[in-house]
Protein backbone atom coordinates (compact mmCIF):
# COMPACT_ATOMS: atom_id res chain seq x y z
CA UNK A 1 0.00 0.00 0.00
CA UNK A 2 3.11 2.54 0.24
CA UNK A 3 2.93 2.42 -3.45
CA UNK A 4 -0.93 3.97 -3.49
CA UNK A 5 -0.27 6.09 -0.83
CA UNK A 6 2.50 8.05 -2.82
CA UNK A 7 0.20 7.77 -5.80
CA UNK A 8 -1.97 9.52 -3.79
CA UNK A 9 -0.13 12.06 -2.72
CA UNK A 10 1.20 12.67 -6.61
CA UNK A 11 -1.80 12.99 -8.26
CA UNK A 12 -3.71 15.13 -5.27
CA UNK A 13 -0.48 17.68 -5.91
CA UNK A 14 -0.74 17.06 -9.87
CA UNK A 15 -4.63 17.95 -9.69
CA UNK A 16 -3.84 20.74 -7.32
CA UNK A 17 -1.62 22.45 -9.78
CA UNK A 18 -4.20 21.57 -13.03
CA UNK A 19 -6.78 23.29 -10.96
CA UNK A 20 -4.28 26.46 -10.79
CA UNK A 21 -3.66 26.33 -14.17
CA UNK A 22 -6.91 26.60 -15.55
CA UNK A 23 -7.12 29.72 -13.64
CA UNK A 24 -4.60 31.47 -15.06
CA UNK A 25 -3.70 29.23 -18.27
CA UNK A 26 -5.02 31.75 -21.90
CA UNK A 27 -4.54 28.80 -24.28
CA UNK A 28 -7.85 27.46 -25.02
CA UNK A 29 -9.32 24.23 -23.73
CA UNK A 30 -9.42 21.66 -25.52
CA UNK A 31 -10.87 18.11 -25.37
CA UNK A 32 -9.43 14.69 -26.79
CA UNK A 33 -10.54 10.92 -27.12
CA UNK A 34 -8.13 8.36 -27.44
CA UNK A 35 -7.82 4.48 -28.25
CA UNK A 36 -4.70 1.81 -27.56
CA UNK A 37 -3.71 -1.34 -28.15
CA UNK A 38 -0.71 -3.17 -26.65
CA UNK A 39 1.40 -5.81 -25.38
CA UNK A 40 0.45 -6.13 -21.69
CA UNK A 41 2.06 -8.53 -18.71
CA UNK A 42 2.14 -9.12 -15.48
CA UNK A 43 4.71 -10.33 -12.68
CA UNK A 44 3.52 -13.32 -10.30
CA UNK A 45 1.58 -12.11 -7.23
CA UNK A 46 0.73 -13.55 -3.81
CA UNK A 47 -3.01 -15.11 -3.91
CA UNK A 48 -4.61 -15.73 -0.56
CA UNK A 49 -7.82 -17.58 -0.01
CA UNK A 50 -10.10 -17.58 3.27
CA UNK A 51 -13.13 -18.47 4.82
CA UNK A 52 -14.19 -19.96 1.91
CA UNK A 53 -16.60 -23.11 2.74
CA UNK A 54 -15.28 -25.26 -0.72
CA UNK A 55 -11.88 -24.25 -1.36
CA UNK A 56 -9.65 -24.36 1.63
CA UNK A 57 -7.61 -21.73 3.11
CA UNK A 58 -3.96 -21.07 1.76
CA UNK A 59 -1.49 -18.53 0.25
CA UNK A 60 0.60 -19.22 -2.58
CA UNK A 61 2.62 -17.46 -5.17
CA UNK A 62 0.70 -17.53 -8.55
CA UNK A 63 2.39 -16.62 -12.00
CA UNK A 64 0.24 -14.90 -14.52
CA UNK A 65 0.77 -13.99 -18.06
CA UNK A 66 -1.59 -11.83 -20.44
CA UNK A 67 -2.39 -12.69 -23.52
CA UNK A 68 -3.12 -9.76 -24.97
CA UNK A 69 -3.91 -10.92 -28.45
CA UNK A 70 -6.87 -13.07 -27.90
CA UNK A 71 -10.18 -12.73 -27.53
CA UNK A 72 -11.50 -10.16 -25.28
CA UNK A 73 -8.35 -8.44 -26.34
CA UNK A 74 -5.94 -6.16 -24.05
CA UNK A 75 -7.74 -2.21 -25.18
CA UNK A 76 -8.05 0.78 -23.52
CA UNK A 77 -9.57 4.25 -23.80
CA UNK A 78 -9.17 7.72 -22.51
CA UNK A 79 -11.26 11.08 -22.05
CA UNK A 80 -8.84 14.01 -21.45
CA UNK A 81 -9.52 17.60 -21.08
CA UNK A 82 -6.25 19.85 -21.72
CA UNK A 83 -6.56 22.77 -19.45
CA UNK A 84 -3.58 24.45 -21.24
CA UNK A 85 -0.69 23.19 -23.40
CA UNK A 86 1.02 20.91 -20.26
CA UNK A 87 -1.76 20.12 -17.63
CA UNK A 88 -5.15 17.98 -18.14
CA UNK A 89 -6.83 15.53 -16.47
CA UNK A 90 -9.15 12.56 -17.41
CA UNK A 91 -10.86 9.32 -17.04
CA UNK A 92 -9.14 6.40 -18.42
CA UNK A 93 -9.72 3.26 -18.48
CA UNK A 94 -7.99 -0.40 -19.33
CA UNK A 95 -9.06 -3.51 -20.42
CA UNK A 96 -6.23 -5.90 -18.40
CA UNK A 97 -6.34 -9.39 -18.41
CA UNK A 98 -4.40 -12.30 -16.43
CA UNK A 99 -4.54 -15.91 -16.50
CA UNK A 100 -2.07 -18.47 -14.74
CA UNK A 101 1.23 -19.04 -17.20
CA UNK A 102 1.50 -22.32 -18.71
CA UNK A 103 2.42 -25.23 -15.95
CA UNK A 104 1.11 -22.57 -13.88
CA UNK A 105 -2.50 -23.65 -13.01
CA UNK A 106 -2.53 -23.89 -9.00
CA UNK A 107 -3.67 -27.36 -7.75
CA UNK A 108 -7.25 -27.82 -7.40
CA UNK A 109 -8.75 -24.69 -9.14
CA UNK A 110 -10.09 -25.95 -12.59
CA UNK A 111 -10.24 -21.93 -13.56
CA UNK A 112 -8.19 -18.84 -12.07
CA UNK A 113 -8.34 -16.04 -14.07
CA UNK A 114 -9.57 -12.30 -14.59
CA UNK A 115 -9.54 -12.83 -18.61
CA UNK A 116 -13.07 -10.79 -19.22
CA UNK A 117 -11.70 -7.70 -17.95
CA UNK A 118 -8.97 -7.03 -14.94
CA UNK A 119 -10.72 -3.58 -15.91
CA UNK A 120 -8.55 -0.98 -14.14
CA UNK A 121 -10.67 2.63 -14.23
CA UNK A 122 -8.64 5.87 -12.83
CA UNK A 123 -9.08 9.14 -12.63
CA UNK A 124 -5.69 10.30 -14.08
CA UNK A 125 -3.93 13.71 -14.61
CA UNK A 126 -1.04 14.53 -17.19
CA UNK A 127 1.65 16.92 -18.38
CA UNK A 128 3.02 17.33 -21.15
CA UNK A 129 6.13 18.77 -22.81
CA UNK A 130 4.73 19.98 -26.42
CA UNK A 131 7.21 19.70 -29.59
CA UNK A 132 9.97 18.94 -27.24
CA UNK A 133 11.70 17.03 -30.11
CA UNK A 134 10.42 18.82 -32.83
CA UNK A 135 7.31 17.41 -33.79
CA UNK A 136 7.35 14.80 -31.01
CA UNK A 137 5.47 15.47 -27.63
CA UNK A 138 6.71 13.84 -25.00
CA UNK A 139 4.16 13.23 -21.99
CA UNK A 140 3.64 11.82 -18.11
CA UNK A 141 0.61 10.68 -16.18
CA UNK A 142 -0.87 9.13 -13.18
CA UNK A 143 -4.29 8.14 -11.37
CA UNK A 144 -5.93 6.66 -8.72
CA UNK A 145 -9.22 4.68 -9.36
CA UNK A 146 -11.04 1.20 -9.13
CA UNK A 147 -10.52 -2.35 -10.22
CA UNK A 148 -13.40 -3.90 -11.44
CA UNK A 149 -12.77 -7.37 -12.91
CA UNK A 150 -14.16 -10.11 -14.86
CA UNK A 151 -13.87 -12.87 -11.70
CA UNK A 152 -13.90 -16.37 -12.89
CA UNK A 153 -12.98 -18.60 -9.73
CA UNK A 154 -13.62 -22.75 -10.13
CA UNK A 155 -12.50 -25.20 -7.52
CA UNK A 156 -14.79 -28.35 -6.71
CA UNK A 157 -18.17 -27.39 -6.30
CA UNK A 158 -17.08 -23.82 -6.31
CA UNK A 159 -17.63 -21.80 -9.21
CA UNK A 160 -17.89 -17.72 -9.32
CA UNK A 161 -17.98 -16.32 -12.54
CA UNK A 162 -19.29 -12.56 -12.17
CA UNK A 163 -17.76 -8.81 -12.73
CA UNK A 164 -16.82 -7.41 -9.27
CA UNK A 165 -15.32 -4.14 -8.11
CA UNK A 166 -12.85 -5.86 -6.15
CA UNK A 167 -10.96 -3.19 -4.60
CA UNK A 168 -8.83 0.11 -5.01
CA UNK A 169 -6.15 0.53 -8.12
CA UNK A 170 -3.68 2.95 -9.86
CA UNK A 171 -1.81 3.62 -13.04
CA UNK A 172 0.87 5.74 -14.37
CA UNK A 173 2.43 6.41 -17.85
CA UNK A 174 4.74 7.57 -19.65
CA UNK A 175 4.68 8.77 -23.60
CA UNK A 176 5.62 10.31 -27.11
CA UNK A 177 3.12 11.71 -29.25
CA UNK A 178 3.33 12.81 -32.92
CA UNK A 179 0.76 15.18 -33.99
CA UNK A 180 -0.87 13.85 -37.49
CA UNK A 181 -2.44 17.30 -38.21
CA UNK A 182 -5.18 19.56 -35.92
CA UNK A 183 -7.12 17.06 -35.49
CA UNK A 184 -5.55 13.46 -34.97
CA UNK A 185 -2.43 12.11 -33.48
CA UNK A 186 -0.54 9.24 -32.84
CA UNK A 187 1.39 8.50 -29.61
CA UNK A 188 3.45 5.02 -28.46
CA UNK A 189 3.87 4.65 -24.55
CA UNK A 190 4.08 2.50 -21.33
CA UNK A 191 1.61 1.87 -19.04
CA UNK A 192 1.46 0.47 -15.67
CA UNK A 193 -1.21 -0.42 -13.13
CA UNK A 194 -1.79 -1.68 -9.44
CA UNK A 195 -4.61 -3.11 -8.23
CA UNK A 196 -5.40 -4.14 -4.84
CA UNK A 197 -8.15 -7.58 -5.24
CA UNK A 198 -10.46 -8.96 -2.56
CA UNK A 199 -12.62 -10.91 -4.66
CA UNK A 200 -16.10 -12.39 -3.12
CA UNK A 201 -16.43 -16.03 -3.70
CA UNK A 202 -19.85 -18.01 -4.82
CA UNK A 203 -19.17 -20.14 -1.36
CA UNK A 204 -18.84 -17.32 1.13
CA UNK A 205 -14.98 -16.91 1.38
CA UNK A 206 -12.47 -14.55 0.18
CA UNK A 207 -9.74 -14.84 -3.15
CA UNK A 208 -7.52 -11.36 -2.70
CA UNK A 209 -4.14 -10.37 -4.48
CA UNK A 210 -2.41 -7.25 -5.33
CA UNK A 211 -1.80 -7.60 -8.38
CA UNK A 212 0.66 -5.52 -11.35
CA UNK A 213 0.47 -5.33 -14.70
CA UNK A 214 2.90 -3.64 -17.57
CA UNK A 215 2.11 -2.44 -21.12
CA UNK A 216 3.96 -1.27 -24.19
CA UNK A 217 1.30 0.57 -25.98
CA UNK A 218 0.11 2.36 -29.42
CA UNK A 219 -2.94 4.14 -30.06
CA UNK A 220 -4.28 7.17 -31.34
CA UNK A 221 -6.00 10.66 -30.64
CA UNK A 222 -8.88 12.69 -31.83
CA UNK A 223 -8.83 16.15 -30.81
CA UNK A 224 -12.15 18.24 -30.47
Amino acid sequence: MRILTLLTRVCAVALLTVGAVQVQAQTETRTEVSVYLGNQTAPASQVTTSGDRVIPDRSFRQRWMGQSFEAPIYIGARYTKWRSEHFGYGLDYVHNKVKPAPGAQPAGFRRLELTDGLNIWTLNAYYMWPEAFGPVSPYVGAGLGISAPGVEVRYGTSDTFEYQVTGPAAAWLAGLRYDLNETWSVFAEYKGTYSSNKVSLATGGTLSSDIFTDAVNLGFTRKF
